[in-house]
Formats: C-alpha cells, structure tokens, sequence
C-alpha cells in the first residue's frame, strides 16, 4: 500500500524542475518573488514544492512554512489566518531580540485588529447591510438593529442590544483610531523590519490546497500576499490548478465591461511572477512511475535505494533514449531483477492505458494500485492464489468499462469462472446475436482484448470474488473518487441548466476517462431513479456521453437497459441525435427494435429521426 499524498521520492522525474525551483528560491537578485507550480490535481505539484522545500531547508537562514487555506476554510478569515501563520513560523524559528519582540507584538496586533474588522462585519451585518464600515460611525443601535431585523433577522441571533452596542462600539473606536489605520498600513515595511531583525535570510512560503478553497478565499489569500507580505527575502510558492485560480477571478469580475480580455489570465499574471507547469505524465513515464511503485513494496529498503540509484546514473547517461527493462537491471544487479521481474510485466501492461485514461495522473495510478494490492492481501487471508497479471487486466476493465465488467461478472458466475462470450470477444468472433456485441467494434475494448495475458482459460471467480464492492454503487465514495474540476463539471450537469450543461461539456474535455465514465454513471443512475426520466438531465447524460469516443459503448449499454415504455416522443429527437452524431447507428439497431416492441408509439419518430440529414 502507498500513502495517497505528497512524497520526497523523486519517482516522477521531477528532478529538472526541483533544480528550476531551488534556483528561483536562491537567487538574491529576484526576492521577494512569486512562483505558481501549476498542474492537474493530483499531478505531484505538493511532492514537487516539498521536495524544493526540502532543499531549501539545509541552507542556513531559511525558513520554510507550508499554509494550507483548505484547513481554515469557514473557520477563520484567509488573510489574518495566513499572516498569523507565517509570524508563527518566524517566532519558533528564532531567539528574538528586543526589538523583533517589540515588531512582532505590533505585528500581531495588526492581524487581531482585522480579525476584529471582520467580525464585526459578520455580526453586525453592516458590510452586507448597510454599504460598509464607513457608514457605522453615522449610525445608531436602533437604527441598525432596525435594518438588521428586516433584512436579515438570523445575523442577530443569540444577541440583544447591549451585545450589539460593545460590537460597534469596538469597532466605531478602532475605525476612528488614525494610529492603527496607520500602523496597518505599515505592515509591509513593519513585516520586512522583523525579516532583517531575525537574521533570516530567506522566508520559503508554499501555498497548498489553494484550487480546493471557495473563489472568496482564493482571492483573500493572494490579497494578503500582495497587500501585506510581498516584501523583503520572501518567496512564495503556490501550488494549484492555475484554471481553478482563473475562475475566481473571473467569476469576483465577470460584471467588468469593455475590452474582451481573460481578467482571471491578467490577474495571476500579476501575482505570479515565475510559472512552473507540470506536465502529464507519457506512458513511458507511468510505466516508470508504476515500476518505481512497485519495487518499494517487492524489494527490503537498502535493496530499494540500491536500485534507484543505479536506476539514476543509467538516466543520467542517456535520459532521453532511457528504457527501464529487465535486462538493464539484470546486467547489474540479477539478483534484484528477478524479485521484480513480474512488476516490470505488469507495468508494462498498464502504463499505457493509465496514461491515456487518468491523463498521466500520478494520484489516481497510486490509488488504481492500492486498490489492486488490497485484493490481493484479501486473496492471500482466503487462501486463494491471484495472478497480479490476471487481476491489473481484469481492474482496468472495472476502470474503464464498467458495464462490459459488470456484464462479464453476470456471464462468469453462470459459467464456473470461464465465460464464452467473452472467449469469442478475445478471439474476435462475436455475432450479432452475442450477449457483448455492443462492445465489439469498441477500440478500447479491441486493445483491452490484445493485453497480455488473454483471459479466456482463466477460472475468474476468485477475482470477482474479491471485486465484488465495485459491484456494488456506493454514493458515499463517488465524490472522493473526482478531482475538484471532475466534481464541478458533474455538478454543472446535475443543475439540468443549459448555460451550465454547456460550460460542463466544455470543461468535460479535460478531465480524464476514469472520472468521465465515474460522472456519466452516476447521471444515469439519478435519470433512471425518477419514474419518469427528466429531458434536461438526458440532455446532460447524452451531451457528457459525445465529448469522447471511449464513453459511447457505455451509453448504448445505459440505453438497452430502459425499457421502451420509458421512452417518450419528446426523447427520441434527442437519442437520435446522439446515435447519429457519434455514428452508432448498426451497434443501436437491437436496441431500436426492443424499443418500438416495447412502445409502438414511438418507433415511427425513431425512424424518422434517424433518416433525418
């Protein structure tokens, strides 16, 4: 089992940009400075930083802090948790002085002021309410207590009058105190004297978990970076999704009007000075990702590091014509190459498939192995033996076609463990009459079919066996199993809207096949759930199921499970369209013939649409 979090192991070949990194933090000549590591989640943007950080930690004079915004998220206000945070890192850091002790307090009570700031807009609703703080020193309790009860009677909850006048009245004091408005302003200089104060040469912030947070507090937080803290010999890294970080912004500035300009492009443009994208991993760096994986579990620690190091020096010779195979490590090390030599097979058998289906997606490959070493641990406390080999062909199948795995479960359980049918799709040789003929012409499928090794003289019911929670819906992992773009995207489609169905479909092309096929599942299970089946939420299903070729054969099978009679006349324009656009005419006929049997009210309008140029 692998933890399913960053790591300090450089399994990605990360390495070319952990120095880019190091090197931007270490130059004097470029602080205070800002760099974005952007990629996908789950991408290995939280390793990447960590492993700098790392780095940057052996130098003398450097302190380096992690904040995550995630964690105080509804919690405390983003800009006073971060700055808090950070004058934490600098006072465990340090012996201070007298006057850094003297700065910090000042400091300090600079983050309480704007913590009482903006409590006192969450109590009293002035912010909200009444067109800002300015407005409360003109007012009086009874007029606000008034506009409150009126306009939003829980905002007063749990407090009476004299709760509400000590509220104010701190905050009436505060706002006419022209010392503190000062020394808030003079954060920035009073935050870069207590740097140089504390001999510290570099402050290392990295930012995580930041495309996680509400678009409110994404923006707080690279707020309190420009406002306050972008001062002195510190470097802030934020690590996130950069389209995530976009879309903050645009949504605080949609409403802007004139030239037609990416506003949430120029604003991180602004804030982020150095950019570092990560790039999706090729299959052959998944394969040497998985192998990487898998030799920590196959070899004893010192046997491990022996052979990652030799692993390095054969990279380093010629990393771009670089091959990881048997032979190379046999040439070394034959003792170590035997104990892997199964996990160099099935690496090879995978890396393709993950590559293309998680979009290179380091996170879900680690989470595609845990699951598939817990079946195996289960299998070894029944005394039943499981071809590795065997079980990664059959997981990738439960991933990525899960109809077609859940129909050869159905078939295998009827036939002791060694279906027909699907011998005859291995072989190529289904007929139109076949139990799996929608699957057939599928390209997926056919590649699926050419994996070592072939599984038709297999006795699969041990492997279903231990499978069988996959078998089973379970609507309290489905959110778990989606990156945070996945999850919006679904939630988009569920709002029935055709503004957000159509920016869904569009952001749909970029996440991968696992969490596309994980989505289009679960509209159809919310479709079929009602007793009639709601147009929009087809529209949504269907629309999902065009964005790519892999999710076709998923639908025909969705759409032979309705019965006719579900099926009304307002429907069939919309299924048609589908089946025509994605040229799936032949694989529908069965399922257009079961249908008109099954409702003769609509077979002529299925005729007619399907005719229609």
């Amino acid at each position: 089992m692998w933890k399913d979090s960053e790591t300090e192991l450089d399994y990605l070949d990360f390495d070319h940009m952990i120095s880019l990194l190091q090197e931007l933090i270490s130059d004097e000549s470029l602080l205070p400075s800002s760099i974005g590591v952007y990629g996908d989640w789950g991408s290995g943007k939280s390793s990447l930083i960590r492993m700098s950080m790392k780095k940057a930690e052996e130098v003398e004079g450097t302190v380096c802090l992690i904040f995550n915004g995630w964690l105080f998220e509804g919690y405390e206000d983003a800009k006073t948790a971060l700055m808090g945070n950070i004058l934490d890192a600098i006072q465990d850091h340090s012996t201070l002085s007298d006057k850094a002790k003297k700065c910090i307090s000042g400091l300090y009570k600079s983050v309480d002021k704007l913590k009482l700031i903006k409590n006192g807009i969450k109590y009293t609703g002035d912010f909200l309410l009444t067109g800002g703080l300015g407005t409360i020193t003109n007012m009086t309790i009874q007029s606000i207590l008034a506009n409150t009860k009126e306009r939003a009677p829980d905002l007063l909850k749990g407090m009476n009058e004299s709760d509400l006048t000590s509220v104010i009245d701190s905050i009436k004091g505060e706002l006419n105190n022209k010392e503190i408005r000062e020394d808030i302003k003079a954060f920035q200089r009073n935050f870069a004297e207590l740097l140089a104060e504390t001999k510290i040469n570099r402050l290392v912030v990295f930012i995580d978990e930041l495309d996680r947070c509400s678009p409110e507090t994404i923006l707080e937080t690279l707020e309190a970076i420009r406002l306050f803290l972008f001062t002195g010999n510190t470097v802030f890294i934020i690590g996130a999704d950069e389209r995530h970080i976009s879309y903050a912004v645009q949504k605080k500035f949609d409403e802007i009007e004139g030239q037609q300009i990416n506003i949430g492009k120029e604003y991180l443009e602004k804030i982020i000075q150095y950019p570092i994208r990560i790039p999706r991993l090729s299959h052959k760096e998944m394969e040497f990702y998985i192998n990487c994986l898998l030799f920590e579990k196959d070899l004893s620690k010192p046997e491990f590091e022996k052979i990652i190091q030799y692993m390095q020096i054969k990279k380093e010779e010629n990393f771009l014509e670089f091959e990881l195979t048997y032979e190379l490590i046999a040439n070394e090390h034959p003792e170590l190459a035997e104990k892997i030599k199964e996990s160099l097979l099935v690496a090879i058998q995978l890396s393709d498939v993950l590559a293309q289906g998680l979009n290179g997606n380091p996170r879900h490959c680690k989470r595609f192995l845990n699951s598939l070493v817990m079946r195996e641990k289960m299998s070894e406390y029944k005394h039943i033996d499981l071809d590795r080999k065997v079980l990664a062909k059959i997981m990738l199948l439960e991933y990525f076609k899960p109809s077609l795995f859940k129909k050869i479960a159905e078939l295998q359980s009827m036939e002791s463990g060694k279906p027909n049918d699907l011998r005859l799709l291995e072989m190529d040789e289904l007929d139109e009459e076949n139990s799996l003929k929608i699957w057939k012409d599928d390209k997926w499928v056919q590649r699926w079919c050419e994996l070592n090794p072939p599984l038709r003289d297999v006795d699969l019911r041990g492997y279903f066996y231990f499978s069988r929670d996959s078998l089973i819906e379970k609507n309290s992992t489905f959110n778990k199993k989606l990156s945070p773009k996945a999850h919006d995207v679904y939630q988009k489609l569920l709002s029935k809207g055709e503004v957000h169905r159509n920016k869904a479909i569009e952001d749909a092309l970029e996440i991968n096949d696992y969490e596309a096929i994980a989505i289009l599942q679960r509209l159809f299970a919310s479709m079929v759930s009602e007793s009639n089946i709601d147009k929009n939420l087809l529209k949504s299903y269907l629309g999902l199921g065009k964005t790519r070729n892999t999710l076709y054969s998923q639908v025909l099978n969705d759409l032979s499970s309705l019965p006719g009679q579900k099926i009304v006349l307002n429907m069939v324009p919309i299924i048609c369209s589908f089946i025509k656009d994605t040229k799936q005419e032949v694989s529908f006929e069965s399922i257009q013939k079961k249908w008109s049997q099954d409702n003769p009210k609509i077979e002529r309008a299925l005729e007619t649409n399907l005719k229609k140029e």
